[in-house]
């Protein structure tokens, strides 16, 4: 009798104990997943200069004085100056708004179509499934930096363009990911109750499929936000990114940091460094998420 009245006091206190709260669980993750703090806060910085670019850059970053073309880092100019004399740390400031900007606009665009017709296809197969996957397969079949290349060379070099056709190319793998992910979650005998007591297929794959699946998507998102951002410095470098003069890292690549890379090293070190910086913050927080929201790896540091 002892003994049941001890386990049932043991169970009592383990009822009784508190659960972890949402801000503890934060703490947690941000001290085992250091990479993935410091990346976040590499992010936040960025953001931060890329909203407030307007009130905290020095100079207009369009604005030429021949009379300081070329001068190397300095009190004057924190970052030097390029062949027309515009202050580089503002050009840096205002290249992030775009780099942010079409990076997370063309994920987002490409990742909504990207799981739409992931999870429509894994849904009603058939014939509507193949035609889907041949789509898929013929995007695959070029390479994605030559396909932004065609789309933007024959829509024009615009922002909208750009946000456009690297979205087209992060839809295939997107939908594939998403598919197997839709193929899995099909299987459990929920969807199939829903579909026995007549819920409709747009309520069963919103209800049931998407939040289910709402892990690989997260993931995919974060993961994919440094593709594109290197996708758009490429298509700048190659003359085909928003047009001048709106400064973009990859254009400041391209232009004089070519030109004066021997005599003004600084002109490609800073965007350069910057794009680095961001893609990597990108790709370690994107593994931080995976491994939070997976439970197979939600024990690892």
């Amino acid at each position: 009798m002892s003994a049941t009245h001890a386990g049932a006091g043991a169970l009592g206190l383990e009822l009784d104990r508190p659960r972890p709260s949402q801000w503890s669980n934060f703490l947690h993750i941000a001290k085992t997943k250091y990479l993935g703090t410091v990346s976040a806060i590499t992010l936040i910085f960025f953001f931060s200069v890329a909203a407030l670019a307007p009130v905290i850059a020095p100079y207009d970053p369009i604005e030429v004085n021949t009379a300081a073309s070329l001068q190397p880092p300095g009190a004057a100019h924190l970052l030097g100056t390029d062949e027309l004399g515009r202050d580089l740390l503002s050009r840096i400031m205002y290249g992030a708004r775009v780099s942010l900007m079409v990076g997370i606009s063309a994920v987002t665009l490409g990742v909504v179509f990207g799981v739409f017709l992931g999870i429509t296809s894994a849904y009603f197969g058939g014939v509507y499934d193949l035609v889907v996957q041949r789509f898929i397969d013929s995007l695959q079949a070029f390479p994605s930096l030559i396909l932004a290349l065609v789309m933007v060379a024959t829509l024009g070099s615009s922002m909208q363009n750009v946000v456009l056709a690297i979205a087209i190319t992060l839809i295939a793998t997107k939908a594939r990911v998403v598919r197997s992910a839709a193929l899995s979650l099909m299987q459990n005998q929920y969807v199939d109750g829903a579909r026995v007591i007549g819920c409709k297929s747009p309520y069963i794959m919103m209800k049931y499929i998407v939040p289910n699946a709402w892990a690989v998507i997260i993931v995919l998102f974060s993961l994919s936000i440094g593709q594109a951002i290197i996708r758009e410095a490429s298509l700048s470098f190659l003359g085909l990114g928003p047009p001048p003069p709106t400064p973009t890292w990859g254009g400041m690549l391209s232009g004089s940091a070519r030109s004066y890379m021997s005599t003004a090293p600084w002109l490609a070190l800073a965007p350069g460094m910057c794009i680095m910086f961001v893609v990597l913050a990108f790709n370690l927080l994107g593994d931080t998420v995976r491994d939070v929201l997976d439970p197979r790896l939600r024990g690892t540091s």
